[in-house]
C-alpha cells in the first residue's frame, strides 16, 4: 500500500510540472513570456527547420520540456486487470510470487512513459544539433562579413586621416599668414601715422590723436620685444621720431594755453584794480592770481591725462610731464612770486614793530597760499609732487628771507618764546599735521625759522641769565625783609574787613551796599586771601633772580628741545641757587640770620615746587679730564732722571707716559638733587641757629663742659689709669657751680619764653604753612629738650650731689616740653593780637603800603619791566612741603640723637 501511495504522490507532481509548463506561454497569463527577439529567432529557426524538410513542430513544443500525456500516470488505475491465480493464494509463499509478480508488472507499466519520454529527447536532440549545424553556418557567414566591415572601415580611416592632416596643414598655413599679416601691421603703419600727425586738422584733444598715441605705444612696444627682425632698429627711429611729433605737439598746445592763462593774469583785458589793491581782498584776489588758470585747466586736463597714463611705458612721455609741470611751475612763480612777495611787504607794514603778529599773519597767509598752489596744481596734473615743494619752497623762502632780519635782532625773551609758540604750535601742530602733503614745503621753512628763533632764544636765555642773575645786584627793596613781609599781610588783612559805615548813610543806602558791593568785594577778596596763605607766596613778593628763573624756563619749556632744555635748566637753577644764597647772607648781614635763612627756605621751596610740573631729565653729564695722575708721574719722572734712557722695562719715560695719562671723567649733574641738597644745608643751618636762639647759654655750657671732661680724661688716662678724679672736675670749676648753672637754666627758660613767640612769628610770616612750621620745629623742639637731658646726665655722672641737683632746678625732659608748648600758645595768642593790631591800622597805612611796596618792586628791578604775562608761571604740581623737609629733619634729630 505505500508503493501505491507513493506512486499516486508521484503522479500528482507530475500533473503540477506537466501543467506549469503548459503555462510557460500561455496567451493570458504565461509564466515565461518570451521577448520579441525571441520570437523573432524562432520564427526564423521555424522556417530553416521547415526548409530542411522535417514537419514543422508545434510553437508549444520547444517550451514542453516535460514527459508526454500520461507520462508518470499511476499503475493502480490497471490493478483491476490483474487477477489472482486461479487457485488462488494458498500460503505465504504464493502471496509473495504473486506479489512480486504483480510489482514487476507494475515497475514495467511504470517506466513506458520514461522510455517514450526519452524516445522524444533522443528526437529534440537531433534537432538541436540540426539547429546547431544552422548556426556555425550562419556564424560563419557573420564572421565574413565582419571581416569585410574592418576592411571597409581601415580605409574610411586612413581616408579620414589623409584629410584631418589636409585641415591641419591648412590652418597652420592660414595661421602663418595671419602671422605675417599682424608682424607686418606693425612695420606698415608708420607711413599712416607720419600723415596722420602732419595733417593741419589733427587736434591733441581729439580721440584720432589718442589713437595714434595707442598706436605708436603699442608699435614701439612690440619692435622693442623684437629687436632682431629685419629692419627694426630702422623703424624703431622711426617710431621714436613719431613719438616726438606728437610729444611737439603735446607740447605746444599744454604751452600755449598756459601761457595765455598767464598772459590774461598779468595783463588783463578789463580794467581791473592794481595788485596791490587786489591783494587786500581776498575774493577779488583769488579771482585774479586763479581764475584764468581754473579756466585753461579744463583744456589742459585731458590732455595731460594721456600722457600721465602713458608714463610708465616709455622715457618720452616722463620727459614731456616733467617739462610740461616745470613750465607750468615757471609761469606759476612769474606770477605769484612778486604777489607774494608785495603781500608780505604789505602783511610787514601793517605790523610794523609786531613781530608776533607779523609772523602769524606771515605764515597764515603763505599756508592759503601753499593750499591753493596745490589744489589748482592737482586740477592740472595728477604727478609732480616734488616738483610742486621744490616751487612752493621758492615761494617759502620769500617768508624766510623777510623774517630772519628781524628774528636775529629781536631780544626779549617773551618775543621770541611767543614767536616759537606760533611755529611748533600753531604752524607745524596745527596747520601742517591736518594737511601734511600740501605743506611740506612750508614745513621745511617753518622748521628752518623755528631754529633760529630756538638759537636765537637760547643765545638770549644765556645772556638773561647772566645780566640778570649771575650779575644781579640787589637793591635795598628786594632784600627789605621781612618788612615787605608784614606790609603785604598787613594789606592782605585790610581787604577782608568791609568799608565801615557812616552816619549820613541811610538805612536803604546801608541794605544796598551791603546787598551789591560788600557780598561781591567780600567773596572776591575772600577767595584771594584765601588762594594767598603767606605774603611771599605772591608773585611779586619773589626775590627777582627767582621770579625771573622760573618765567625763562617756563618760556624755555615748550620752546627748545629737551637736551637744550636739560642744559640751560642746569645753569639757570645753579645760577639762581647761588643768587639766593647771596641774598640771604646779604639779609642775615643786615637783619638777623633767621631772617636770611627763612628767606632762603622759603624761596628754595618755591623754587622746588615749581620746577616740579617740568617733565624732564634735570640730570646732565658732564666730562672733565682727571690730572692727578700726571703730577705724580711727573714726581717719578724727576726721581729717575738716570732711567730716562734705559733700554729695559723700567724706563722712566715710558712709566711717565703709562702712568701720567689723564684720565676722561664724566659726572652726573642734577639740578633737582642740588635744589634739595641746597634746602636741607639751609634748614640744618637754621635749626642749629633756632637752637642757639633759645637754649643758647645751656649749649655753650655743654659744649664747654664736654671739652673740659674730655680733657681731664685724658690727663686722668695717662697719669694714673685706675684714678677717678675726672668725675669731680666739672664740679670743681668755679663757672660750672650749681648757682651758675642754675642762673644758666633760669636764663635758657627765659630765652625761650621771650624768643619761642618772634621765631614762631617769623616762621608763620616766612612760610605760612603749619605743615612746615611744625616739621622744622620739631627738631629744634626735640634738641632744646635732648640739651636739658644732656645737662641732667651731665649732673649726675660728675659728682653733684643732691643737694647740688636741688639747687640748680634742672627740669626734666617732660617739663621742657611743657615749657615749649605753653610759650608756643603764647605765641599764637601774641599772633592773633598781631593781627588785630594790624586790621586796625590798616585803613590808614594801606594807601600807604601800596605806594612803598610799588616804589620797591621798582626799585628791585631798575633794568627789567616784567609784564604780567611773564608772572604767570606754571603752576605747582609737585611734592608737598612735608616730603621736601623730612630729609632736614631726619638728618637733624639724627645729629642731636648722637650728641
Amino acid at each position: 500500500m505505500d508503493d501505491v501511495a507513493t506512486a499516486q504522490s508521484e503522479n500528482e507532481n507530475l500533473r503540477k510540472i506537466r501543467n506549469r509548463l503548459m503555462q510557460w506561454e500561455s496567451k493570458t497569463d504565461p509564466l515565461a513570456a518570451l521577448s520579441v527577439q525571441q520570437e523573432e529567432h524562432l520564427d526564423v529557426l521555424t522556417n530553416l527547420w521547415r526548409d530542411s524538410g522535417s514537419s514543422p513542430p508545434s510553437p508549444t513544443t520547444p517550451t514542453k520540456s516535460g514527459p508526454p500525456e500520461g507520462f508518470g500516470a499511476s499503475p493502480p488505475q490497471n490493478i483491476d486487470d490483474m487477477e489472482l491465480p486461479s487457485d488462488g493464494l494458498q500460503s505465504t509463499n504464493d502471496f509473495l510470487l504473486w506479489f512480486a509478480d504483480v510489482n514487476v508488472e507494475i515497475e514495467q507499466r511504470g517506466d513506458a512513459g520514461y522510455h517514450r519520454y526519452l524516445q522524444q529527447l533522443e528526437l529534440r536532440r537531433g534537432e538541436c544539433a540540426h539547429m546547431l549545424e544552422q548556426i556555425a553556418v550562419a556564424m560563419e557567414r557573420l564572421g565574413a562579413l565582419c571581416d569585410e566591415y574592418d576592411f571597409v572601415s581601415q580605409k574610411t580611416s586612413a581616408l579620414n586621416t589623409a584629410s584631418e592632416q589636409l585641415i591641419e596643414e591648412q590652418e597652420k598655413l592660414q595661421d602663418l599668414s595671419n602671422e605675417i599679416q599682424r608682424r607686418l601691421h606693425y612695420f606698415s603703419q608708420v607711413e599712416l601715422l607720419n600723415q596722420r600727425l602732419q595733417s593741419p586738422t589733427l587736434s591733441v584733444a581729439s580721440e584720432a590723436f589718442r589713437e595714434c598715441l595707442n598706436k605708436i605705444d603699442e608699435c614701439l612696444n612690440y619692435i622693442e620685444q623684437n629687436p632682431k627682425f629685419k629692419d627694426a632698429a630702422s623703424f624703431n627711429v622711426k617710431y621714436r621720431q613719431c613719438l616726438a611729433k606728437a610729444s611737439g605737439l603735446v607740447r605746444q598746445y599744454v604751452t600755449s594755453v598756459i601761457n595765455q592763462a598767464t598772459e590774461a593774469t598779468l595783463h588783463p583785458k578789463n580794467t581791473a584794480p592794481d595788485a596791490s589793491n587786489a591783494l587786500q581782498a581776498p575774493d577779488a584776489a583769488f579771482a585774479l592770481y586763479y581764475g584764468k588758470y581754473q579756466t585753461a585747466a579744463a583744456k589742459v586736463k585731458r590732455v595731460v591725462q594721456l600722457i600721465e597714463s602713458r608714463v610708465e611705458n616709455s622715457q618720452e612721455y616722463g620727459q614731456l610731464m616733467s617739462d610740461l609741470e616745470q613750465h607750468y611751475l615757471t609761469q606759476r612763480a612769474s606770477v605769484m612770486s612778486p604777489a607774494v612777495n608785495l603781500s608780505i611787504q604789505n602783511v610787514k607794514t601793517s605790523h610794523k614793530g609786531d613781530h608776533c603778529s607779523l609772523t602769524r599773519s606771515a605764515c597764515a597767509f603763505l599756508v592759503h597760499v601753499c593750499q591753493d598752489e596745490q589744489r589748482l596744481f592737482y586740477q592740472f596734473f595728477a604727478t609732480g609732487a616734488s616738483h610742486l615743494t621744490v616751487y612752493l619752497e621758492g615761494l617759502c623762502t620769500i617768508l624766510y628771507d623777510t623774517m630772519r632780519p628781524f628774528i636775529i635782532h629781536i631780544n626779549h625773551l617773551e618775543t621770541l618764546a611767543e614767536t616759537c609758540s606760533i611755529l611748533r604750535i600753531e604752524m607745524l601742530e596745527e596747520h601742517v599735521q591736518q594737511n601734511p602733503a600740501a605743506l611740506e614745503a612750508f614745513a621745511t621753512i617753518a622748521h628752518q625759522l623755528l631754529q633760529d628763533v630756538q638759537e636765537r632764544l637760547v643765545f638770549r636765555a644765556h645772556l638773561y641769565l647772566q645780566s640778570d642773575i649771575q650779575n644781579f645786584n640787589p637793591s635795598s627793596g628786594d632784600l627789605a625783609y621781612p618788612e615787605k613781609l608784614e606790609m603785604m599781610e598787613s594789606i592782605a588783612i585790610s581787604l577782608q574787613d568791609p568799608a565801615p559805615l557812616r552816619r549820613s548813610d541811610s538805612r536803604a543806602s546801608m541794605i544796598s551796599s551791603v546787598s551789591s558791593a560788600v557780598e561781591t568785594e567780600s567773596v572776591d577778596t575772600a577767595y584771594r586771601v584765601k588762594q594767598m596763605n603767606s605774603p611771599a607766596d605772591l608773585h611779586g613778593m619773589w626775590y627777582p633772580t627767582v621770579r625771573r628763573t622760573l618765567v625763562c624756563l617756563s618760556r624755555l619749556y615748550r620752546c627748545v628741545d629737551r637736551p637744550i632744555f636739560q642744559g640751560l635748566s642746569q645753569e639757570a637753577l645753579k645760577l639762581c641757587i647761588q643768587s639766593v644764597s647771596h641774598a640771604g647772607g646779604k639779609i642775615s648781614a643786615s637783619k638777623t640770620p633767621i631772617d636770611g635763612e627763612l628767606f632762603e627756605i622759603k624761596h628754595l621751596l618755591i623754587l622746588r615746587e615749581q620746577i616740579a610740573p617740568f617733565r624732564v631729565d634735570f640730570t646732565v653729564k658732564e666730562t672733565s679730564l682727571d690730572f692727578s695722575k700726571v703730577k705724580t708721574a711727573a714726581f717719578g719722572l724727576l726721581q729717575k732722571r738716570k732711567q730716562l734712557f734705559s733700554m729695559g722695562s723700567n724706563n722712566a719715560l715710558l712709566e711717565f707716559l703709562l702712568e701720567g695719562t689723564p684720565q676722561i671723567k664724566e659726572h652726573l649733574l642734577d639740578s633737582r638733587k642740588e635744589v634739595d641738597r641746597q634746602l636741607k644745608t639751609v634748614c640744618e643751618r637754621y635749626i642749629k641757629d633756632a637752637v642757639h636762639m633759645l637754649a643758647g647759654p645751656l649749649v655753650t655750657f655743654l659744649e664747654k663742659a664736654q671739652g673740659v671732661l674730655a680733657l681731664a680724661t685724658q690727663t686722668s688716662t695717662v697719669q694714673s689709669p685706675e684714678s677717678n678724679k675726672s668725675s669731680y672736675v666739672l664740679r670743681q670749676s668755679p663757672w660750672a657751680s650749681p648757682q651758675q648753672i642754675s642762673s644758666i637754666i633760669q636764663e635758657t627758660q627765659r630765652l625761650i619764653k621771650a624768643k619761642l613767640a618772634v621765631l614762631q612769628r617769623a616762621m608763620q610770616l616766612y612760610l605760612s604753612n603749619r605743615d612746615t612750621e611744625f616739621i622744622i620745629f620739631r627738631p629744634i623742639r626735640n634738641n632744646i629738650i635732648q640739651s636739658f637731658v644732656k645737662l641732667e646726665q651731665l649732673l649726675t655722672t660728675n659728682g653733684y650731689s643732691t643737694d647740688d641737683m636741688i639747687i640748680t632746678s634742672c627740669p626734666s625732659a617732660e617739663q621742657v616740653s611743657i615749657l615749649l608748648s605753653s610759650a608756643s600758645i603764647l605765641a599764637a595768642e601774641g599772633v592773633a593780637s598781631f593781627a588785630a593790631a594790624a586790621r586796625k591800622i590798616s585803613t590808614s597805612s594801606s594807601v600807604e603800603g601800596r605806594k612803598l611796596s610799588m616804589q620797591m618792586c621798582n626799585k628791585s628791578e631798575p633794568e627789567v619791566v616784567e609784564s604780567k604775562a611773564q608772572i604767570e608761571v606754571v603752576p605747582a604740581e609737585g611734592p608737598p612741603t612735608e616730603k621736601i623737609m623730612a630729609t632736614p629733619e631726619t638728618t637733624t634729630t639724627t645729629q642731636a640723637d648722637s650728641q
